[in-house]
């Protein structure tokens, strides 16, 4: 059964209503793939028109926070029914099994729209899990165009954007944090690799200091902070320049980059 996703992990009952869906189903949905915002600002300032043209057709959604997923919705075309409208809810704590019985609706011919929190679906982000089951499945994926923190930030920040690595949230624990400092410190010596992390916005300062007291000072850090919002600051800096100067960056979302 290609069509059907890690099938010995689910329910009996579930593959069964999967293969009823492989046998009457002659053409299956797509998913799509919605970029939302990385602040408030308005659709027409970060989102093409052929999204919101798309969004009014689809009826089904997988999404990582609901509220934000409806918010964003009625933003970007305020005559949406939400009520109407089917979500399912995919993060962290959504087990295998569930991921794979999300995609009943596009098995059946139903197009299904996938939201993050922020910023583009399935890049560092539980929505990967969906895509790789749809693949699985065989049910087409439609990326579409729209903010990433990772690509806007790189493409700034004047770093190397050919080889290039995103290492999400550093460890908290004080020994491994260090140990994963030095490790991209030696990733970007011998790779000429960008190192790409995010932290908690409450601890953005701290973050910065611990970099500054770990790495060498000519090491380069952008700090790239409301990105596509009203207060967006990019600013490429020597650790021993961010060092030196004290600005209030603890509460703002921020990604940063780090090279030499």
């Amino acid at each position: 059964m290609q069509f059907f996703c890690c099938l010995e992990a689910i329910p009996f009952a579930v593959r069964v209503e999967f293969r009823i869906f492989a046998r009457i189903t002659m053409t299956k949905g797509k998913i799509y793939l919605f970029p939302s915002f990385l602040a408030p600002v308005s659709p027409d300032d970060v989102l093409p028109r052929r999204n919101t043209e798309l969004l009014r057709g689809v009826r089904y959604f997988v999404v990582e926070e609901l509220r934000t997923a409806r918010r964003f919705l009625k933003a970007c075309d305020r005559s949406i029914d939400i009520d109407s409208l089917h979500f399912e809810v995919l993060n962290e704590h959504t087990a295998p099994e569930e991921v794979c019985a999300m995609l009943a609706p596009a098995l059946e011919g139903n197009d299904i729209g996938v939201i993050s929190e922020a910023g583009c679906p399935a890049v560092a982000d539980p929505g990967a899990d969906l895509v790789a089951a749809a693949q699985r499945a065989g049910i087409e994926v439609v990326p579409l165009v729209g903010p990433s923190s990772i690509l806007m930030s790189l493409m700034a920040s004047g770093f190397n954007g050919q080889n290039f690595a995103f290492r999400g949230y550093l460890p908290v624990d004080q020994k491994a944090r260090t140990a994963a400092m030095r490790d991209m410190e030696r990733a970007i010596r011998r790779d000429r690799q960008t190192q790409i992390f995010i932290e908690t916005p409450y601890r953005n300062r701290r973050l910065i200091g611990d970099l500054c007291s770990t790495l060498p000072q000519d090491m380069l850090l952008c700090v790239a902070e409301d990105i596509t919002g009203p207060a967006q600051s990019i600013r490429t800096r020597s650790l021993a320049q961010w060092r030196a100067i004290d600005e209030p960056v603890d509460k703002r979302p921020a990604i940063f980059l780090l090279y030499i």
